[in-house]
């Protein structure tokens, strides 16, 4: 990790954008251009993850209607899974891609895959249709236009590098908002395949328009971007980064695909629980620069690791005894503000672990860390139900719950053996 308070100083002509002259600028500077990159990231954050965020209206909607015979509940949810542990499993693929032709071409290719896997997925007639179109393809995606624009944008921030991250991130939380609520009046009014349709067209046209805005600092850092860095495996902070990872990616997927199932099961509607997802996502756009802003201030480490305990304590306190719809809404909105918090500051957390060289290929060996628990946390979860019993969620629950425990001690450990026991210092 480069020492505190380094800096390079030298200045480096990079172009802004084609047609437009090119301007020098010192790598340590936050040139205005950077605020552009936020908000098309924000913008990529809205349309990917902020869909995929959704999928729990889907979710809800193909096993009350039986959509695909011969498919179970846990087929399902292995559809979420795998668009989710696609998106992560490709990171070498991303990064050889990135490496041969630059940060934009893949990106435009991750456009096409995402838009067009949705509108694919409106023709499924069979399950495994569907896993190949909403499952695999989106997924990849996901991976080739979020992959090589997420360690963008540390490079153009220092001072300000957690607020940019915090509101590039709360794009997630706006495209939730705006999917939840409305995927399920789509379905009600237009039908399941335009519903699919309608959600691939728009996201193909933003996150094109959004590969164009980002350009890269690659110039002025060149950054080592490796298809797998295994000399970072030998450095103990990165594997406590990696445990943190594993184990809030355990935690999030139940609680972003569980909540609309779980207001099903206390004798709510539908309509009810498609609300639930949409008052979370509230949750995490109006956090997430509040976040970045605190991280900025008292530590990015310190900052959050508090905020992945928290998740704990409203777990325990508040999900396990919820059951009435206000109390459930409030809890909703607390996790939207808390349980995300890790897609706003990993790449920041990361920065802080290693050099500014290294962070793709830190990124990679990261996002394939969270691979696995993608896959098959939502699984897990649904395994361990009581579907007979008065709560039959009781069990993912604490399970949940758990995993946020265990990746709140790992970010304890990763501060004390950068920071000791004293105030974090910030970059």
């Amino acid at each position: 990790m480069a020492e505190e308070g380094s800096k390079e100083t030298c200045e480096v002509a990079v172009p802004i954008a084609p047609g437009v002259p090119a301007i020098s600028y010192d790598p340590d500077e936050e040139p205005a251009y950077g605020w552009v990159v936020c908000g098309a990231l924000s913008s990529i954050n809205g349309f990917t993850w902020g869909i995929l965020a959704s999928f729990g209206v889907y979710l809800s909607y193909y096993i009350d209607h039986e959509t695909f015979s011969g498919a179970s509940d846990l087929d399902y949810t292995f559809v979420g899974g795998v668009n989710f542990a696609t998106a992560l499993f490709c990171a070498p693929l991303v990064n050889l891609s990135t490496r041969k032709f630059g940060t934009n071409i893949p990106m435009y290719c991750g456009a096409c895959m995402f838009g067009g896997g949705f509108v694919a997925a409106s023709f499924a007639t069979e399950f495994w249709h569907l896993v190949l179109s909403q499952g695999i393809l989106v997924g990849m995606g996901v991976g080739f236009v979020w992959q090589p624009a997420t360690p963008i944008l540390p490079q153009w921030f220092n001072r300000n590098r957690s607020l940019a991250q915090g509101i590039a991130a709360a794009g997630s939380g706006v495209g939730g908002i705006i999917f939840s609520s409305s995927t399920t009046p789509m379905i009600d009014n237009l039908s399941l395949a335009w519903s699919l349709r309608i959600t691939g067209m728009i996201a193909f046209v933003v996150l094109m328009i959004a590969s164009f805005l980002i350009r890269d600092r690659h110039a002025t850092l060149r950054p080592r971007i490796r298809l797998f860095d295994s000399n970072l495996l030998g450095r103990f902070r990165v594997w406590l980064l990696m445990g943190y990872s594993f184990f809030t990616i355990l935690g999030y997927i139940v609680a972003i695909y569980s909540l609309s199932a779980f207001a099903v099961s206390i004798g709510l509607t539908q309509q009810q629980g498609g609300i639930v997802i949409t008052v979370m996502n509230v949750g995490t756009a109006i956090a997430r620069p509040f976040v970045g802003v605190l991280s900025d201030r008292y530590g990015r480490i310190t900052v959050a690791g508090i905020l992945t305990a928290s998740n704990v304590l409203f777990i325990y306190a508040i999900w396990i005894p919820t059951n009435s719809y206000g109390l459930l809404l409030f809890f909703a909105l607390l996790l939207g503000a808390t349980s995300g918090i890790y897609w706003g500051t990993i790449a920041p957390l990361c920065a802080e672990v290693v050099d500014l060289k290294e962070l793709p290929s830190t990124l990679s060996l990261i996002w394939l860390t969270d691979a696995l628990p993608s896959l098959f946390s939502e699984a897990i979860a649904l395994e361990i139900r009581r579907p007979n019993s008065h709560r039959p969620y009781l069990w993912p629950e604490i399970y949940t719950g758990l995993a946020y425990l265990i990746s709140s001690l790992f970010l304890l450990e990763l501060r004390r053996r950068i920071w000791g026991w004293g105030s974090e210092r910030h970059r």
